[in-house]
């Protein structure tokens, strides 16, 4: 069995998260099958000794990923004699800061953006394509659901590609250059428009377990959250910044639906123009853009069956232990949620125990082969340090 038969660590009432400011408690659980020295002594038999700290304040938030890391453990060590084997041993704890989403400014407005993308078809003809997207809040939590309304018009007449919605996660870090790491959490595609229409899409993305956004206490890594919806042809796209927190935003959010009586803040509906004189009785004798159509979804990424099986690990769908939309409880020990991915455990809302997130809704994301933000890659110069300038880390940078 050996001299040492039991060397490890345990935290006060076996919890793994903590907060910053926040005494960590526990004890080093010791079992000698023969006497060891340590400075004198040690006879054989159970040995417990307790420890106690304090957390530091501004201890940043538990992080993991592919290019950098936050992580905080307890370690202990047995310092023997000269020429005798050291004997060591380590604890992970996370370190949670949570964000309030009520603290963002304007966190409750709606989330509006629009873009015009004008093209040519046919080789002599012009038109354009007015994209509009909007999401009912800027922030949610994990387990809440993000609801999207798209207004697409046609003023043209061909017809348009499929619209998609992407939510992207973005990881920058701080190097010598920064490193950006963009994948896409979910992914919604719907149908295209037809010519000289005007169309409007609804759909939902339930928010999985992911990082908050922000990282108190680290200014090395920064975590951004979009939602991007775009067409193919004609190119157009629309980034709308959100934001991933720990308490519900407890305000009522305002409708971010445009249409008529809106008040000046929130866009207006956008009048088509005269189209071309070729295109006259075609417009004419269609359908007013006063009477949308209704775009339907033709593929969801977060609708996959029951059981899936990737590789050689089964994954098997359960309820998301958060309650949608509603803001976070108080309490001493609230549940504790694990995601499987590379990302920091989050607090859960409700009165059931502690449950292992592994639903095939929060999987770790997959890499997206384009998204937003894209930057080209380094030249030599910059690889190499020479004339390299750090890029900020602003939405839409």
């Amino acid at each position: 069995m050996g001299r040492v038969q039991l060397f490890e660590i345990r935290l006060s009432q076996g919890r793994v998260v903590y907060s910053p400011g926040e005494p960590l408690a526990g004890a080093v659980h010791l079992r000698l099958g023969a006497p060891l020295p340590f400075r004198g002594s040690l006879p054989p038999g159970e040995h417990n000794f307790p420890f106690q700290f304090l957390l530091p304040a501004t201890a940043p938030t538990s992080f993991e990923g592919p290019f950098g890391k936050i992580v905080h453990q307890v370690r202990a060590s047995i310092d023997t004699p000269r020429f005798s084997k050291d004997h060591k041993c380590s604890l992970v704890f996370y370190i949670l800061s949570p964000l309030n989403l009520n603290s963002i400014p304007d966190i409750e407005q709606p989330n509006v953006a629009s873009t015009t993308k004008k093209f040519s078809y046919k080789l002599v003809k012009t038109g354009s394509v007015v994209l509009t997207a909007s999401t009912d809040l800027r922030g949610y939590v994990v387990g809440q659901v993000l609801r999207l309304q798209a207004d697409i018009e046609n003023q043209s007449g061909k017809d348009t590609s499929p619209v998609v919605a992407s939510l992207l996660q973005k990881v920058s870090y701080k190097a010598k250059r920064w490193i950006y790491d963009v994948r896409t959490i979910a992914e919604v595609e719907g149908t295209g428009v037809k010519a000289w229409r005007h169309a409007q899409w609804q759909e939902q993305i339930l928010v999985p377990a992911l990082p908050q956004s922000a990282l108190p206490g680290c200014s090395l890594i920064h975590i951004d959250y979009y939602l991007q919806v775009s067409m193919k042809a004609p190119e157009a796209t629309v980034t709308l910044p959100l934001f991933v927190g720990n308490i519900a935003v407890n305000q009522t959010p305002l409708s971010p639906c445009p249409g008529p009586g809106s008040s000046p803040g929130l866009l207006s509906p956008v009048v088509p123009s005269a189209p071309p004189q070729e295109e006259a009785e075609a417009v004419a004798s269609g359908p007013h853009f006063s009477d949308p159509v209704s775009l339907s979804t033709k593929s969801h990424s977060q609708q996959q069956p029951l059981s899936t099986t990737l590789g050689s690990v089964s994954v098997t769908t359960i309820e998301p232990c958060v309650q949608v939309g509603s803001p976070a409880r108080h309490s001493l020990h609230p549940p504790l949620c694990i995601s499987i991915g590379a990302t920091v455990p989050y607090f859960a809302e409700g009165s059931g125990g502690p449950v292992p997130t592994t639903s095939a809704l929060i999987l770790p994301p997959e890499y997206s082969s384009w998204g937003y933000p894209y930057e080209a890659p380094p030249s030599y110069e910059q690889s190499c340090g020479a004339g390299g300038t750090d890029v900020g880390l602003i939405p839409g940078s």
